[in-house]
């Protein structure tokens, strides 16, 4: 089979977007390459990131917006919820339908409003994380930097045995029997996953090849270095091998990405406006109680993912994570000057044109 990460993703709308996105990540490179001589991924994921997010501004706007108004609705909606708590009968359960849209309609919104934004956005940043995951898959000329040793390795009597025996390590987890080693992709993959010990072995392996293999190595040094880390390994291998070799301060560089991602995944949630519930609301809230739950789960789960996904995706979640910030604090800045009044007002009109323009079906019988 291919290799995963240079067979680019194929799913349903997330691999057109992941497309999309993938030539804008090489247009970066190439541009950063070309006009300023500079070649690094994580410089490359940072303005990636910036990009995207500054494009996607509208809909954080929309969301913070979104979010702004149910606070103040929840209450109204709290109380409905009440009302009918123990009314199981249809028609109970058809009027309080029926209250919940009135509700939404007296503040121009919807109940889908909220979750429209973020289905918009989910197809986008699944889109992000695969160009992310597979730089060599998007990226021409980080594809280029690999390809002189592949060709010696698919060459040389015993390289695809010593790539197929590297493929069987925890590090790499690309067993032969699952990836086809005579591929050129394959190939990438796999070095693309190689760490200090890795090239270490396949330089004691093929000792023809080391000139190469170093040259390659070092090459790399530029393009995955970030800060001291290198950005295409995990922040568990990063630890583990610091802790072996005593290296204090990678150890800790490895160990800050998931610790800041999470932290700042924190931050970034907690700056999104959120309803209070009363002490005698509070245990009935079944809204604000898994808001709160989400709240402490997500950044949990971004500091354990991080510790297994290259750290090139904590890099990712760390720049997305501060461009929300500064988004959702100028926005919430920006909807903090307009009075709730307006707000709701500008709402309704929106809802009102939305209701009452014709549709295309309308146009074509007039």
């Amino acid at each position: 089979m291919e290799g995963l990460l240079l067979t680019q993703s194929s799913a349903p709308i997330v691999g057109q977007i992941s497309w999309l996105l993938g030539h804008l990540m090489n247009g970066i490179f190439s541009v950063l390459s070309n006009v300023f001589h500079i070649e690094n991924i994580g410089i490359c994921i940072i303005i990636f990131t910036v990009i995207i997010y500054t494009l996607l501004l509208p809909l954080t706007y929309k969301q913070q917006k979104a979010s702004r108004l149910t606070v103040v609705m929840n209450p109204e909606l709290r109380r409905i919820q009440n009302k009918y708590k123990n009314k199981k009968d249809q028609a109970s359960m058809m009027k309080m339908q029926e209250e919940t849209k009135m509700v939404y309609e007296k503040y121009g919104t919807s109940m889908m409003g909220g979750c429209s934004m973020l289905l918009i956005q989910l197809p986008i940043l699944w889109g992000l994380f695969y160009v992310i995951r597979s730089i060599p898959a998007y990226v021409q000329g980080i594809k280029d930097v690999y390809m002189p040793l592949v060709e010696q390795l698919l060459s040389t009597d015993g390289g695809q045995k010593a790539m197929e025996a590297i493929g069987k390590t925890s590090a790499i987890a690309m067993d032969p029997s699952r990836y086809d080693f005579s591929k050129a992709n394959t190939m990438v993959d796999a070095l693309y996953k190689f760490q200090e010990s890795s090239w270490n072995t396949l330089a004691d392996k093929l000792p023809d090849l080391e000139s190469v293999i170093r040259s390659t190595q070092e090459s790399l040094v530029h393009l995955n270095s970030f800060l001291g880390i290198n950005i295409a390994e995990t922040p568990m291998n990063l630890l583990m091998n610091s802790l072996k070799t005593g290296a204090i301060v990678t150890a800790i560089l490895a160990l800050s990405i998931p610790v800041i991602s999470g932290l700042t995944q924190y931050i970034s949630m907690k700056l999104m406006p959120t309803a209070t519930p009363t002490d005698n609301e509070s245990s009935d809230n079944t809204m604000a109680n898994s808001m709160n739950a989400t709240m402490k789960i997500m950044p949990l789960f971004s500091v354990v993912m991080c510790f297994t996904f290259p750290s090139g995706i904590g890099l990712y979640w760390i720049a997305s994570a501060v461009v929300r910030m500064i988004q959702q604090l100028a926005v919430n800045k920006y909807l903090s000057k307009i009075s709730l009044e307006e707000l709701i007002e500008k709402n309704q009109k929106k809802a009102c044109l939305l209701y009452t323009s014709p549709s295309p079906r309308d146009m074509r019988r007039s």
